[in-house]
């Protein structure tokens, strides 16, 4: 599986992020069991408009990547989710979740949702 080169975009591909019930579970327990100084840390950081509530701008990358949502796990990787830094990297067909987005990450659910 390629590497993608996410350094340096400061989060233009991290929004708006549809996420499902089963992303909200993984991501809540997650964020539950971070240290309360590094999620404090990553909570109350400013972000451009529209991107994810859960990318860290002083870090530069996303503050939850083991936890990401499935979109963000299939980005870059398929011919509807291309990086533009290495589009040929998006060999694999059009992504779809297999479960119906329950909400938009910055939209629908903020770190409130995730205390």
């Amino acid at each position: 599986m390629p590497q993608l080169p996410c350094r340096g975009c400061r989060g233009m591909c991290c929004g708006p992020v549809p996420v499902t019930g089963s992303d909200l579970k993984r991501i809540r327990r997650y964020v539950r069991a971070m240290p309360s100084g590094d999620r404090d840390k990553l909570k109350d950081q400013l972000r451009f408009f529209g991107t994810c509530i859960f990318f860290d701008q002083d870090e530069d990358k996303c503050g939850i990547h083991p936890a990401r949502p499935d979109i963000c796990r299939a980005f870059g990787l398929h011919d509807n989710l291309v990086c533009f830094k290495q589009p040929d990297a998006a060999t694999g067909p059009s992504w779809s979740s297999t479960e119906p987005a329950a909400g938009v990450l910055s939209a629908d659910y903020q770190w409130r949702d995730f205390a």
